[in-house]
């Protein structure tokens, strides 16, 4: 019998489905962090877990079951190489789910699928700019104003 045998159908056909899958699962290990719904992470974490499990082993048969599920090649050797070895002493439970609020547009739970593990990397908006310069106090040193560069233009023109 096949009682409570039954996957999440996520609104979407069979080959919809899998294809969001294959594609949650490729950003998922090429990025270590994704944001999608919370009912899409729960049903891929399973899947995740069970390619980092793959990875573990390092046989080509292994390789293979994961690019059934990961069709990105790079992504699988960087799975097989970085990340299996990060998840080399740990026995299972290799992605949490963190709870980031609504979504703007419908008000579907919104959260972050990431690996456990993951290497901290700054935010992109914060790439190569290090520390911000710290905004002179008001009235100190602030722009010049449109009468002096009012001045400048007269100066240079005349």
């Amino acid at each position: 019998m096949r009682h409570r045998r039954g996957n999440t159908k996520l609104g979407m056909r069979s080959d919809h489905r899998m294809a969001m899958f294959k594609n949650l699962l490729t950003s998922l290990f090429r990025h270590e962090r994704v944001l999608t719904t919370e009912a899409k992470a729960k049903a891929i974490r399973a899947t995740a877990d069970e390619m980092v499990t793959l990875a573990k082993r390092e046989n080509l048969h292994a390789r293979r079951q994961v690019l059934t599920m990961v069709n990105d090649t790079v992504v699988v050797g960087r799975l097989f190489d970085t990340i299996a070895a990060r998840f080399a002493e740990r026995n299972g439970g290799y992605t949490r789910i963190i709870h980031v609020g609504p979504r703007a547009g419908d008000a579907a739970p919104m959260v972050y699928l990431e690996l456990v593990d993951r290497v901290d990397t700054p935010a992109d908006g914060d790439k190569g700019k290090g520390k911000k310069a710290e905004k002179p106090p008001k009235g100190e040193a602030a722009a010049p104003s449109k009468r002096k560069k009012k001045e400048k233009a007269a100066a240079a023109a005349g």
